[in-house]
């Protein structure tokens, strides 16, 4: 019950709450069947549900037929979610997933009626991004309808261009040339906080533009062309790090620390509480505790000195600007709500899965106006998704949907403008003609073109010079 109040403080005010606990205690599985419904409790069993999922009574064994694999036909995007969510967890997920939408439909977010109308240039969209953004309200920024047009472009946004917006102002706004972020230690696609963002002008706000973006993407339902690292959504939820996080930040400084923890280290290193590092030119020793240059580590105390050493080096250099991104989150979604997702279900919230599974996305395409599965132009376009490498069937999607993510629930979740709406390719045009899109509608309008050359010619065009928001 106490590691219960440490980790949902309203438990000790809730007499109603701890007596369900209490019942839980007592009866078990029969309390839960009887319980089930009840948000409140729910929301407590979830603060646990790591260690629910992973428990293996100790009677039984998990054999390799028990054990969750991947699809042999799965996409490495579906290998990747499925290592991280089997399918208990899953079904658990997903049922979170729409309670938190439900919810923030009922509190009135992104429901209006006001709009926050967003006038985009192109060319400033990232200057005209922020200064739109952090000049709305607090109260627009959670309760008005987004509406975003670009500037000397026609079309409606019944959802096409705000979820564009979303893509390129996330491509812009996370990407590392700008300095605001740096890609993780073990690979080009995570992103996470970079410690010479200090040196950017105005950086706190910009950082606070970061959380407010995000915050609009999850209320508005849409996903972000960017990946971040497990402590990056870890430090979005307030959440307590782990030594496991150290490694996508520095992995020789994680495998020191791994050695440390698994080895006796009596009479064998020299270590205190206390660590050095660089602040404008200077090294300079930091105490990780009151006095901790004169407190040795031992095999006692290690535990501590690990814990310590692990939040150091994630905080080291942007904690400010960890907090001033929280905070902007914040003015947008009331912690409470948020506060039911783990790091790593809100990383599949936020981004969706990298990889595209071509699989999937066949199963849920619909056709019109005389295209169906079978027909010799629809074989041809498979055909030429099948030829394309992962980037130009992610640039496909995006030039289609808006955006170059896939929800986490696969192609069957992918949103239109009046909620999820399937992609669709339709029969229009002359061979002549290049295909075009309604991203509004998920919708491809392609030409019956004569050969599948010339279909896998007029495609790749389309995706690769076709960059603005035109009529639909």
């Amino acid at each position: 019950m106490d590691i219960l109040c440490e980790r949902h403080s309203g438990l000790r005010t809730s007499p109603a709450l701890r007596d369900k606990v209490t019942a839980i205690r007592m009866d078990g599985t029969a309390a839960l069947d009887r319980l089930s419904h009840d948000v409140d409790l729910i929301i407590v069993l979830s603060l646990f549900e790591h260690e629910i999922m992973s428990y293996v009574p100790p009677s039984v064994g998990m054999s390799p037929r028990g054990s969750p694999q991947p699809s042999p036909q799965a996409s490495p995007g579906l290998a990747r979610a499925n290592a991280r969510a089997h399918a208990p967890y899953r079904r658990d997920f997903e049922a979170k997933l729409r309670n938190f939408y439900r919810k923030l439909e009922g509190k009135g977010y992104g429901q209006g009626p006001n709009k926050l109308k967003l006038n985009i240039r192109r060319d400033h969209l990232l200057e005209d991004a922020f200064n739109k953004v952090m000049g709305a309200s607090k109260k627009d920024l959670q309760k008005s309808k987004l509406y975003i047009t670009f500037h000397g472009e026609e079309g409606l946004d019944y959802g096409g261009p705000s979820r564009e917006f979303f893509f390129l102002l996330s491509r812009e706004l996370f990407n590392p040339y700008y300095g605001l972020f740096e890609y993780s230690a073990n690979d080009t696609y995570t992103v996470q906080i970079s410690p010479m963002s200090a040196f950017v002008d105005n950086y706190h706000e910009w950082f606070r533009f970061c959380g407010r973006v995000l915050g609009l993407a999850l209320v508005h339902q849409y996903l972000l062309d960017a990946f971040f690292t497990r402590p990056f959504y870890k430090g979005l939820l307030r959440s307590p790090v782990s030594l496991s996080d150290v490694e996508s930040l520095d992995s020789e400084f994680h495998q020191s620390l791994l050695w440390v923890k698994d080895n006796d280290i009596t009479d064998m290193l020299e270590l205190t509480f206390c660590v050095t590092e660089e602040i404008g030119g200077h090294v300079v020793e930091k105490d990780l505790k009151p006095g901790g240059k004169n407190i040795a580590v031992t095999e006692r105390n290690k535990k501590e000195y690990l814990e310590r050493m692990v939040r150091w080096r994630l905080e080291r250099g942007v904690s400010e600007q960890t907090e001033s991104l929280v905070r902007g989150f914040y003015e947008v979604i009331d912690p409470r709500l948020v506060g039911v997702f783990d790091a790593r279900e809100l990383e599949l919230v936020i981004a969706g899965t990298l990889e595209i599974d071509v699989a999937d996305w066949r199963k849920n395409t619909e056709y019109r106006s005389g295209y169906h599965d079978s027909h010799p132009v629809i074989h041809w376009f498979w055909l030429a998704i099948e030829r394309f490498d992962n980037e130009r069937r992610l640039r496909l999607l995006q030039f289609v949907t808006g955006t170059s993510s896939v929800p986490y629930e696969g192609f069957a979740a992918l949103r239109g403008s009046n909620g999820p709406r399937r992609f669709c390719i339709e029969k229009w045009g002359k061979p002549s003609s290049l295909p075009r899109a309604h991203t509004c509608f998920n919708r491809l309008d392609l030409p019956p073109y004569p050969s599948p050359e010339m279909l896998y010619e007029k495609l790749l065009l389309a995706v690769e010079e076709t960059s603005t928001f035109g009529i639909e």
